[in-house]
């Protein structure tokens, strides 16, 4: 016959309190390979899905925000290759001097690239980022 530790609750007040301590042993318990979260809420006396929202807590899984406007991100510029030029004959003169050819790589975050040309319409590239973030 096994023995069952049982808890005795005489305040009026049923719900425990459970200390950070407490809540990060049992989260930790969850991330050990072949850990089966049932069976450690079981064993603390909590349902699984308490287990989760401290899970969640603790690790901060955060969905991304869709406000974005004071976020930095970090941005890195670098050179393009150069562009293979077509054979013509010569093409007209322009007024205004030619300019470098650049691109613009924008990090989403979670392995998440965009590549555009440094001279992209800005509302074109809104509706981009707005599809790839899921925001449409």
């Amino acid at each position: 016959m096994t023995k069952h530790p049982i808890e005795v609750i005489t305040s009026v007040e049923r719900r425990r309190r459970w200390s950070r301590e407490d809540k990060e042993r049992l989260v930790a318990a969850c991330l050990e390979p072949g850990a089966v979260l049932s069976e450690i809420a079981r064993s603390a006396g909590i349902h699984v899905s308490q287990l989760f929202r401290w899970r969640k807590e603790l690790c901060q899984i955060e969905e991304p925000r869709t406000e974005t406007a004071n976020t930095l991100v970090p941005v890195n510029v670098s050179e393009a290759a150069p562009a293979v030029q077509p054979v013509a004959s010569e093409a007209p003169a322009s007024s205004q001097p030619r300019r470098k050819r650049s691109d613009v790589m924008i990090e989403l975050g979670r392995g998440r690239r965009v590549r555009v040309d440094s001279d992209i319409d800005t509302e074109a590239l809104g509706r981009i980022l707005d599809c790839v973030l899921g925001r449409r």
